[in-house]
């Protein structure tokens, strides 16, 4: 391996990270959705950086690019490693990226050291782990663990264009998705890296970090209905007033999101009508986020949320109710595989930090097929979703040789 304090990895995945940035639908700031213009060409990068590293690479049917080195045993159980090309709105450029350029660097510095691994090495950038454009939940890292579901494929985006017709502009095969499951029998991990996208690892002063858990989502569409009525002229104790209701009710989720370990629960969305500045709100549609890594806990806390707001509304004479249309399981990370990334993560001096994750991520898919398992990269502010986003090349060069090592652990 090269020198560490060269910082040549780190260097290599600066360029990479680089070279993936200018692909975006938005001139002036990285935007790149699902089966967007911007994520064909970012698809093409991808496998032209995975062919000159030396694997065998394609763009699947649903889009996402695949690159594979067999090893010494072609025939053996395969490691993954893997993240995500796709982008939310106005970007930063490392959430999803890094694990992925990551991937080809491991096998670049595999080659480099005239090392072939034990068995095959596969590189997947899955695209579509934001879930922005489409009504989805991990689309593509779902179709490998042979969850995907027909019926988003109907899904529409916001310009009324369905996900089937999209993929077909994009190149892929609607129908092809079945055929993307892999069998489970032929894979012995999912090794994942992506920016922290929170605060705790450089409040440590930590460049990486090991993901333990990934945390359940719960997510809700909500509804409360007054009346409206004149701004000047209801006495405000006869008012029925939606939004005044809803105030109450958030500060009742943000109670319920601060009370307990490890949670957070968040009202995102709100939509106020008829939204006239001398008219009493007569109906408000917000929304519900609710996590935790326990599940039991996370339940809890949305039932909570949910006897409160019910007796809010009642007390304010409003009517509420709450449809759930997001259940995502909390997803534990395997303790063999965060083994092996705590001796990787020792190899470089520093002691393993344990963390859960907030956010969802491919792994939540992946843990279906076969084990996986997380690291985390400190970011600048713990600032993610946002074009502020940044790592250092230092920590870019520390998680490249934690997942080295971590590789060698389990495949060479």
């Amino acid at each position: 391996m090269t020198n560490a304090t060269d910082l040549i990895l780190g260097r290599r995945v600066m360029t990479m990270i680089e070279d993936l940035a200018q692909h975006t639908d938005e001139p002036g700031r990285l935007t790149r959705l699902y089966l967007s213009k911007a994520h064909r060409k970012a698809a093409e990068a991808t496998l032209r950086l995975m062919q000159e590293a030396g694997l065998d690479a394609h763009i699947d049917a649903l889009g996402s690019v695949v690159g594979r080195i067999d090893g010494s045993h072609p025939d053996a159980p395969a490691l993954l490693i893997g993240s995500h090309i796709d982008s939310v709105v106005d970007a930063g450029r490392y959430d999803g990226n890094l694990g992925v350029v990551l991937g080809i660097v491991v096998v670049e510095a595999l080659r480099q050291q005239g090392l072939a691994p034990a068995c095959p090495i596969e590189i997947v950038a899955f695209g579509d782990e934001e879930n922005v454009r489409f009504p989805t939940n991990l689309s593509t890292s779902q179709a490998l663990a042979g969850r995907f579901n027909p019926a988003w494929l109907d899904g529409r985006d916001q310009d009324g264009i369905a996900l089937r017709d999209a993929l077909i502009a994009f190149g892929g095969d609607p129908e092809g998705a079945a055929g993307l499951a892999r069998d489970p029998a032929r894979y012995r991990g999912y090794l994942e890296v992506h920016i922290e996208q929170g605060p705790l690892l450089e409040a440590k002063d930590l460049p990486v970090g090991i993901v333990s858990a990934i945390n359940g989502i719960t997510r809700a569409r909500c509804s409360v209905t007054g009346e409206a009525g004149h701004a000047g002229t209801v006495p405000m104790s006869m008012r029925r007033d939606a939004l005044a209701a809803v105030a109450e009710m958030i500060g009742i989720v943000e109670r319920a999101g601060s009370t307990r370990t490890d949670t957070v629960a968040t009202v995102g969305v709100a939509q106020v009508q008829p939204g006239a500045i001398n008219v009493i709100p007569a109906r408000v549609d917000f929304t519900l986020d609710a996590r935790s890594p326990d599940d039991a806990v996370r339940e809890a806390m949305v039932q909570d949320i949910v006897t409160e707001c019910q007796a809010a509304a009642q007390r304010r004479g409003v009517d509420f109710t709450i449809e759930p249309f997001m259940e995502s399981p909390a997803t534990p990370m395997d303790k063999e595989l965060i083994a092996r990334l705590e001796g990787a993560v020792r190899s470089l001096g520093t002691e393993p930090f344990h963390l859960s994750s907030g956010a969802g991520h491919d792994a939540v898919a992946m843990a279906i097929l076969c084990p996986s398992a997380m690291l985390f990269v400190r970011c600048k502010g713990g600032i993610s979703h946002n074009p502020a986003e940044s790592i250092t090349v230092e920590d870019a060069d520390a998680a490249a040789r934690v997942l080295i090592e971590a590789v060698n652990r389990i495949a060479v």
